[in-house]
């Protein structure tokens, strides 16, 4: 009775399927769990068009029930993190690395160049976790305020409350973001040409595990993280010594291009397999501030995110 009642509909609702996971992604720091929401929300689109009240309302009803299924995900669960939420780092010892059940991790999503020229800030790693320490109403709030550009007026109806309600909620959300650490890495708003070079030595510098072409491309500052490890590293040198430590099994990697993860490049991380070839190992998204390398975190769950970023389970060796 719907496809009848509203011909070429369903058309209409996948349109707006990549926006909404973008959304989601924001509202829940996990790609999976956003795509389990847009499909929900599709979902309950189809069974109640017959109560849709017109077309030029379909992006805000989306929304509406978009932001209700999050919300509802959202019940009785701690909130995502990143190791730099956590602590402070800590020295580059086996000792301290250690990984903590109780935490649910933020994860990378993979985002296209072509559609990041006004989004790419706000799908940060960093960005995305901030958003996580916000109740999620007031989450809501900011991501459709501060992202997406609504008016106050317009985010009130769709969370069905008032203008001063949405106000106030912006007020108390911008202030915990100001909070947080949020200008320990900044991208640029696309990649140049110098930064592709950069990219490129870097690269061939891992590959290599030549140390002293490496100090070329890290930040002095430079961070690393490895999720689902609690242990991060602040400091060029101390992201050396882990790795001619106990990281030195990265040696000899191989390293492939898979786009990008919110809105950073990333690359899939394959190290030697004792029984020849490469096994997967890690996606590297690769943050960039000021013409160097600023953070390296290595999503180590290759089970989940390597076919998310279309990357092979191995790589065979070179004939």
């Amino acid at each position: 009775m719907a496809t009848t009642a509203h011909p070429g509909l369903e058309t209409e609702l996948e349109d707006y399927r990549r926006e909404l996971t973008a959304y989601c992604y924001r509202m829940l720091g996990s790609p999976f769990e956003a795509e389990d929401a847009v499909q929900d929300t599709m979902v309950r689109a189809w069974r109640s068009l017959d109560r849709f009240e017109g077309r030029a309302a379909l992006r805000s009803w989306l929304y509406r029930i978009a932001t209700n299924v999050c919300l509802d995900t959202l019940k009785d669960r701690e909130r995502r993190a990143r190791p730099m939420d956590l602590g402070p780092s800590r020295e580059p010892v086996i000792e301290n690395l250690n990984t903590l059940p109780e935490v649910t991790w933020i994860e990378p999503l993979p985002t296209d160049p072509a559609e990041l020229t006004e989004s790419r800030e706000t799908v940060r790693l960093a960005l995305v976790a901030a958003l996580q320490h916000l109740p999620p109403r007031q989450r809501a709030t900011l991501i459709l305020c501060e992202v997406l550009k609504w008016k106050a007026s317009e985010a009130a109806e769709l969370l069905e409350t008032s203008v001063a309600s949405v106000n106030s909620a912006l007020q108390r959300a911008r202030a915990t973001l100001d909070a947080t650490d949020l200008t320990a890495v900044g991208t640029s708003t696309e990649l140049t040409d110098d930064d592709r070079e950069l990219l490129a030595r870097y690269v061939a510098a891992f590959e290599a595990y030549d140390i002293d072409r490496l100090r070329e491309v890290l930040h002095e500052d430079a961070r690393q993280s490895m999720p689902p490890y609690d242990l991060w590293l602040s400091g060029r040198e101390d992201i050396f010594t882990w790795w001619w430590g106990p990281g030195i099994g990265c040696k000899g990697s191989k390293v492939v291009p898979a786009g990008m993860a919110n809105g950073s490049p990333a690359y899939g991380q394959y190290k030697p397999a004792p029984y020849g070839g490469y096994e997967p190992w890690a996606l590297q998204v690769v943050e960039l501030r000021k013409g160097k390398v600023g953070e390296i975190t290595f999503f180590l769950d290759t089970d989940r995110v390597f076919p998310l970023f279309g990357l092979p389970p191995r790589l065979e060796a070179a004939a």
